[in-house]
């Protein structure tokens, strides 16, 4: 691949590094603002102010928790469709960082992209099941790019717009190893040292931006107590990173058939967006649990995994709902929701070995965990990157060689059976 820059002189270096400070700063208040526009909705819409989008459901009555997705998913759908009518005749530049970063240019059509991360906002808060995350990445890269574009030469606004995501990246998720490492493995392939360093510094300012408006550092997610690891768990490890290796192309595709079978409807985006919400709603009817990314659902499987009847309703219904959600065209991310969905299958793959050989909590959850990050391998490809956010978001630094070598199973499995990643498929729709 075309190196991005050459290596610069130490008085360049210093500058890009003192430019990622400010990149990251700029992407942790980005991402604050997304956060706490998220909250200030849910508060508004469903009187609810736990952060939880799970415990706003449980408290609606039936006929609020059903339509309440759909009415947003409608706000949102028409928000696009104005938009879209009304720049119908203008030229477009790309609206995604990853797009940004493929172009010529690398630069944004800022109007679509604030746009976008606005009707995102709107499915987001009214629950439908689909990742906040991305609009928040979407908008710490979009604001790099605003910096950038004011007070750097144009041969590094590509350079700006991927510390920018790396550092959305490691905001939102506490991770900023794994971010740095997203933009190195998924969005470049490779990188210099030139580049990937101010994409690390840019990453690990934003973390600790973050953790000073939030009072403080913390992890993403709590995990309870994990046995010390033998080689029967080590064998089992490398079992579930073979199960999400072939799942992952099987998510993929499911997420495709959603995609293609409500274009199939010929629905206008208002009533397509709609539609996705709607039957979010109606499965919230059989769980609440499929409102929202996953994210409260997943703290309290990796504290009390569910039994075996409790995870597989769950889980159908999670995965329907987020079907539903990203085959319709929320705008939004898949990497929270892919958590979730990694987390069940690898709890599942517990519970049925647990029927031959019974087994303790603990194992349950560490099978989990490993779910969570070889899912994340097989549909991103990116099996270094996966290993490492999973251990910055739980803390569980002692998983390290066993999840690497599942990852890394998984991932060359997935891309044996399916040779896109769920980014790149994205970069081509797009095109």
């Amino acid at each position: 691949m075309q190196r991005l820059h050459h290596y610069p002189d130490i008085k360049a270096m210093l500058r890009r590094l003192l430019i990622a400070t400010v990149v990251g700063v700029l992407a942790a208040l980005a991402v604050a603002l997304f956060r706490h526009a998220m909250y200030f909705l849910e508060w508004l819409l469903l009187s609810n102010d736990s952060g939880s989008l799970v415990n706003a459901a449980e408290g609606l009555v039936w006929w609020r928790r059903l339509m309440t997705p759909a009415l947003g998913g409608l706000a949102a759908g028409t928000l696009l469709w104005c938009w879209q009518r009304y720049t119908r005749q203008r030229p477009h530049a790309p609206t995604d960082y990853m797009e940004a970063l493929e172009s010529d240019e690398g630069k944004f059509d800022t109007g679509s992209s604030l746009v976008k991360s606005t009707a995102s906002l709107l499915v987001v808060a009214s629950g439908s099941a689909i990742g906040r995350e991305g609009a928040m990445i979407l908008l710490a890269a979009l604001a790099a790019s605003f910096f950038a574009q004011r007070f750097t030469p144009k041969d590094e606004w590509k350079l700006w717009i991927a510390c920018g995501a790396a550092a959305g990246m490691a905001s939102a998720y506490h991770a900023p190893l794994a971010g740095s490492l997203f933009i190195a493995e998924i969005l470049f392939g490779t990188l210099m040292l030139a580049s990937l360093g101010p994409v690390v510094v840019s990453a690990v300012v934003a973390l600790l931006t973050t953790q000073m408006m939030n009072g403080g550092a913390e992890l993403l997610y709590r995990v309870a107590p994990l046995p010390t690891l033998t080689a029967s768990h080590y064998v089992l490890m490398l079992a579930a990173g073979l199960v999400c290796g072939a799942g992952g192309p099987v998510l993929m595709w499911l997420m495709d058939v959603s995609h293609r079978g409500f274009l199939w409807l010929k629905l206008s985006p208002p009533w397509q967006l709609a539609l996705g919400g709607l039957l979010v709603g109606l499965l919230s009817l059989l769980t609440p649990a499929v409102w929202g990314n996953g994210y409260s659902v997943v703290q309290g499987f990796l504290l009390a995994p569910p039994v075996f009847t409790v995870i597989a309703g769950i889980f159908v219904c999670k995965l329907l709902a987020i079907l539903a959600s990203s085959g319709s065209g929320a705008p939004g991310g898949v990497f929270t929701p892919t958590l979730f969905i990694g987390l069940a299958v690898g709890i599942l793959f517990a519970n049925a070995w647990g029927f031959a050989f019974p087994g303790d909590q603990t194992t349950t959850i560490l099978l989990g965990i490993t779910g969570m990050a070889t899912l994340l391998a097989a549909t991103t490809h990116a099996p270094i990157m996966s290993t490492l956010m999973i251990c910055e978001m739980t803390g569980q630094y002692t998983l390290l060689p066993g999840l690497l070598i599942a990852c890394v199973i998984a991932s060359v499995l997935s891309r044996t059976l399916r040779q896109d990643s769920i980014y790149r498929q994205h970069v081509a729709e797009h095109r």
